[in-house]
């Protein structure tokens, strides 16, 4: 019971810390305020930052699922194509995110997916951290065996 509150507990913070960073983003950016008239459906900028947000995801996925298998038993040498992959996409997304969110006329709403550019920024460069992290502990463990 304590285990699963603590579980949901630290999905909540993980959760509310992605969107402090993706607000940060939007406001470092200068696309925070929202529009008065929202464009509705997909549109090719939307269609761009949900992709690049996917991607983004994908690197986390990998690069956790990495970093989880360079910490196993079965030693780091399973896990350096993972890291590769995590710091590859995570790197794609991240400057698709960042150049979606600098051809952006205006805010949330406006149809330029700011909000998913943000996302895709953020994930990237989680996912590039996860890959280099892997890839640093398998060259430390490469070098003091």
């Amino acid at each position: 019971m304590k285990r699963t509150f603590l579980v949901i507990l630290a999905v909540l913070a993980a959760a509310a810390l992605f969107a402090g960073f993706v607000h940060v983003v939007l406001v470092v950016a200068h696309v925070s305020e929202p529009t008065a008239a929202t464009v509705r459906g997909l549109t090719p900028k939307r269609l761009w930052a949900t992709t690049a947000a996917l991607l983004a995801i994908f690197a986390v996925v990998i690069g956790g699922r990495a970093l989880a298998r360079a910490t196993s038993r079965f030693g780091t040498a399973s896990s350096k194509p993972g890291a590769l992959v995590a710091l590859a996409a995570g790197l794609i997304a991240a400057v698709n995110g960042g150049l979606n969110l600098a051809f952006a006329k205006g805010g949330p709403g406006t149809g330029n997916g700011v909000v998913g550019a943000a996302a895709a920024l953020v994930l990237g460069l989680i996912g590039v951290a996860l890959g280099g992290l892997v890839l640093a502990r398998s060259r430390r463990s490469r070098h003091s065996g």
